[in-house]
């Protein structure tokens, strides 16, 4: 008897041996397997549990569709419909208990759809040529995935390839064994924040909020930690967010370390009511190891560590991503708060800081109270985003919108 299932993904056309050799190795360990074929011409060695077919019809298409479009991202694409689908509903069915893909650029750009369809908590993994490439944007990426690198397989198994194929096996089952699923027993609190270097609000709010019982899950808004808290704001997981660490707005306008074109959207998509504040909005999140772009060269910058370089925004950029902050709120259909420090932003544009910038801090201030529209309950305050006013104002927001009962828990 398996103790938990897992989903092996692929085209089992021309990945046969590699997506056998997984399942292989799963049910060596104890493991349970269903296999998904999402190939479209050939036909696989041995049938798999869920044929080509059933996907595409899944899909709401079929393999001859996908054949007779004549093009191999179309039919691609259908396939990928199919199997986010059909994913969803065996996790529903609680048929799996998480999933593996494999591929190149084809079979990768299907198994992130894959992974977004599927919830937090389940896992899900994908052996890839191009894991951790620049070809895969943040927005594409579910909250939770792994992604190993698939070392020397891009064809036939061999020794290299066995290696990344075997402990991807393993560590989808020992991750399915292994994982402690979000208990949702009280109301969460998204928040997006930086280091305590930086920005200090969590550690007051932080042990605030789970006084009045609630969960908070902190973000790290360096384009991934934004990613994964949009990804779970679209689908209302959060009983309110306090998204206070703005930057990767700006980042995405400016070619830094983005989090997608959807940042500051999706809490107001789905209703969820929306604390907001502009945390390093003055700041652009470089990669530190490459060299500064041509446009960005010869401003004042904080190499924070050998990964990542912040570079200060001039006063017209940041009336700029002020704008866009006010264009992105105006969208929400929920409540929507933002309060807006006057005196700084982060610990490094206080007055007698390395980054402070009054002026630009005025520009961005004008341009954002000229903008904002009227669903958005302003609530600027003469203090820095790291002094206790900020947090009182926050929590002020918070129980009003609590005792008003726009947020419950």
């Amino acid at each position: 008897m398996t103790d938990k299932t897992i989903l092996v993904v692929g085209t089992y056309d021309t990945k046969d041996a590699e997506l056998n050799y997984i399942c292989g190795r799963i049910r060596a360990m104890g493991g349970g397997v269903l296999s998904m074929d999402v190939s479209v011409l050939g036909e696989p060695s041995e049938p798999t549990d869920y044929s080509k077919h059933r996907v595409a019809e899944a899909g709401g298409a079929s393999i001859e569709a996908a054949i007779g479009s004549g093009d191999e991202n179309t039919a691609m694409q259908i396939m990928a419909r199919g199997a986010a689908a059909l994913a969803l509903r065996l996790y529903r069915e609680g048929k799996v208990d998480g999933v593996i893909a494999l591929g190149g650029t084809m079979g990768t750009d299907l198994a992130l759809d894959v992974c977004q369809a599927l919830p937090l908590g389940l896992p899900k993994y994908v052996v890839s040529t191009v894991a951790f490439s620049q070809l895969l944007p943040p927005e594409r990426l579910a909250a939770d995935i792994q992604m190993i690198l698939w070392a020397g397989g891009l064809y036939g198994l061999n020794s290299v390839c066995k290696s990344s194929l075997s402990q991807a096996a393993g560590a989808v089952l020992g991750a399915a064994r292994a994982v402690e699923k979000p208990a949702q027993d009280r109301p969460l609190v998204g928040m997006t924040s930086f280091g305590k270097t930086i920005l200090q609000y969590m550690v007051t709010l932080k042990p605030a909020l789970e006084a009045r019982g609630f969960e908070v899950a902190v973000f790290h808004a360096t384009g991934m930690g934004g990613r994964a808290f949009e990804s779970l704001a679209a689908e209302g997981a959060f009983a309110c967010v306090m998204d206070f660490a703005t930057q990767e707005v700006g980042n995405h306008l400016m070619g830094g370390l983005s989090a997608g074109g959807d940042r500051l959207t999706n809490a107001g998509a789905s209703a969820t009511p929306q604390i907001v504040a502009p945390a390093c909005y003055d700041l652009v999140d470089l990669v530190g190891w490459k060299p500064l772009p041509e446009r960005l060269g010869g401003r004042p910058a904080h190499d924070h560590n050998r990964l990542l370089k912040s570079v200060v925004l001039t006063s017209e950029e940041r009336r700029e991503v002020a704008r866009l902050h006010a264009e992105k709120l105006a969208r929400a259909k929920g409540p929507c708060a933002f309060i807006m420090p006057r005196g700084g932003c982060n610990e490094w544009d206080r007055p007698g800081a390395d980054l402070h910038d009054a002026e630009g801090l005025a520009a961005f201030v004008e341009a954002l109270e000229a903008s904002l529209p009227d669903n958005v309950d302003y609530r600027p305050i003469d203090a820095h985003i790291n002094d206790a006013a900020f947090c009182e104002t926050a929590l002020a927001v918070f129980d009003q919108w609590r005792a008003e009962g726009r947020i419950t828990g």
